[in-house]
């Protein structure tokens, strides 16, 4: 399967009552694949992935498939750390035609290594789907050791993994020693260009939001041969990939769809708005941007 090479972690649109919006959605989704995006995942983290129930999750991966009506891969975020609960959350993501899911380390309850690639195994011996695992320590406390990136990488239908460890010498000894085919996903924006130049494949976005078309051009340079190009690309996208991340995610993105006519409305609690000062902040990384884009 591939996925291509910006992923979108897609923000979940909510109307006033805090209820998912689901025209805004329809919305987004034709914004976020004229703008760049190869494939989509629903209901991750950025699409307040905690906040959400089963029925909603199973809801909006429904929608979204036929949204998007075959035009990019949809990548359900099933994972979570009830390896039974995880189980039937993917099968019913199977069953209403996704094409792809994503799997985050269990968090929480601090498995051992072993322990993860046991619940890995678990859930990808129960769905024919290709799987991208999701590391991401700064959020979840464990972290997948490159040993069992590279067992799990052995069983077929475990496809890809998003990396947000930010460690690239890991990242480097993952892509060197997984069988072929496999790929590695920065999970983290402002490394999307580092980890390409080690033979990553690309990047599980959330700036993508606003910055799609240009990741893309900046991809493209770097895959061209035009490093030059790609590293001025890379340093002009920092400020504003910088500002997207200045407030916990995925308010300052949804601040930003907002400022640019797109509406997704506001974030579930425990995440709240952003402040005065942070949209104004926002406001002027977006203007500054504007004035030096791609």
């Amino acid at each position: 399967m591939n996925f291509g090479q910006i992923v979108t972690a897609m923000v979940t649109p909510f109307d006033a009552q805090g209820e998912i919006d689901f025209e805004a959605t329809r919305n987004l989704i034709d914004h976020l694949i004229a703008n760049g995006s190869d494939a989509l995942v629903v209901s991750g983290t950025t699409g307040e992935s905690p906040t959400l129930s089963d029925k909603e999750k199973v809801q909006l991966f429904r929608f979204t498939v036929e949204v998007v009506n075959g035009r990019v891969p949809v990548i359900a975020g099933t994972g979570s750390n009830n390896t039974r609960e995880s189980i039937e959350l993917t099968m019913l993501a199977e069953d209403v035609g996704v094409d792809g899911i994503m799997l985050v380390a269990p968090y929480y309850n601090n498995p051992c290594q072993e322990g993860m690639y046991q619940h890995f195994k678990t859930i990808a011996a129960a769905t024919s789907l290709p799987i991208m695992l999701y590391n991401v320590p700064g959020r979840t406390v464990v972290n997948m050791s490159v040993e069992t990136v590279i067992r799990l990488s052995e069983i077929p239908n475990i496809v890809a993994i998003k990396e947000a460890s930010g460690n690239l010498d890991a990242m480097a000894e993952i892509i060197e020693r997984t069988r072929e085919g496999f790929s590695l996903y920065s999970g983290d924006d402002a490394l999307t260009l580092p980890v390409l130049s080690i033979g990553g494949t690309g990047v599980v976005s959330v700036s993508a939001h606003v910055l799609g078309n240009e990741m893309q051009t900046m991809i493209r340079n770097f895959k061209i041969g035009n490093t030059v190009e790609a590293a001025s690309n890379h340093r002009r996208l920092l400020p504003m990939m910088k500002a997207l991340f200045a407030a916990p995610n995925p308010t300052p993105v949804k601040a930003a769809l907002s400022l640019k006519g797109i509406q997704v409305g506001g974030v579930r609690l425990p995440m709240i708005p952003l402040n005065d000062e942070q949209l104004r902040s926002l406001q002027q990384a977006l203007a500054i941007y504007e004035e030096v884009k791609i």
